[in-house]
């Protein structure tokens, strides 16, 4: 089971009182690492690209050739750039909450789009987890699927850490609720049902 005590200071909006945060899971580091070498090594062919150019024909730019170059060598950095400050905000935001009574999904759109679901481990049916690839298998991170009722999509933790105990520990979860809403069911039925008497002949 999850130390309860190590996410006790971490509070989310909309939390419920006396609602405890058991986890909290972001994407695996990997993922966010892959996408920055991407634009780490766009950066440095665009930079090594129109440098080599420059040096191979300095005749073929004049000053204003030279000058148009290195402006769209700046724009062309700075479009770089801002597509990954979005990939990091992206990778920040994006985040799973397990408390002790639901899956909470917060996922980050754009920079001003959010949106926020959640699914009660009562309504939870089946939970499968998928490891794909050499270094997903090195590394233990792939996805979890948390199977939900037929009316609602199932929610995706994609790329995550770890994502067999995060399976395992979310079928706990479940099977404890279910026989924690077993338990109140029949206490109700208990309290509804009147005691029935006979009689001695």
């Amino acid at each position: 089971m999850i130390a309860p005590k190590t996410f006790s200071r971490y509070h989310f909006q909309g939390q419920h009182e006396n609602e405890r945060v058991l986890k909290i899971i972001h994407r695996h580091w990997f993922n966010i690492l892959m996408h920055l070498f991407v634009i780490l090594f766009l950066s440095i062919a665009l930079v090594g690209s129109l440098a080599l150019f420059s040096v191979s024909f300095p005749d073929a730019l004049g000053d204003q050739g030279a000058r148009f170059i290195a402006f769209l060598e700046n724009t062309l950095l700075i479009f770089l750039w801002l597509y990954g400050f979005l990939v990091w905000i992206d990778y920040f935001f994006d985040v799973w909450i397990i408390t002790d009574e639901r899956i909470v999904n917060i996922e980050q759109k754009g920079l001003f789009t959010r949106s926020i679901s959640e699914l009660q481990f009562s309504r939870v049916q089946d939970v499968t987890s998928s490891v794909n690839g050499f270094i997903s298998t090195m590394l233990n991170f792939g996805d979890v699927y948390v199977q939900t009722a037929a009316e609602e999509k199932r929610f995706v933790f994609r790329q995550v850490a770890d994502p067999f105990a995060i399976k395992d520990e979310i079928m706990s979860l479940s099977r404890g609720a279910l026989s924690d809403d077993v338990k109140t069911v029949a206490h109700a039925f208990r309290e509804k049902t009147p005691e029935t008497t006979s009689d001695t002949l």
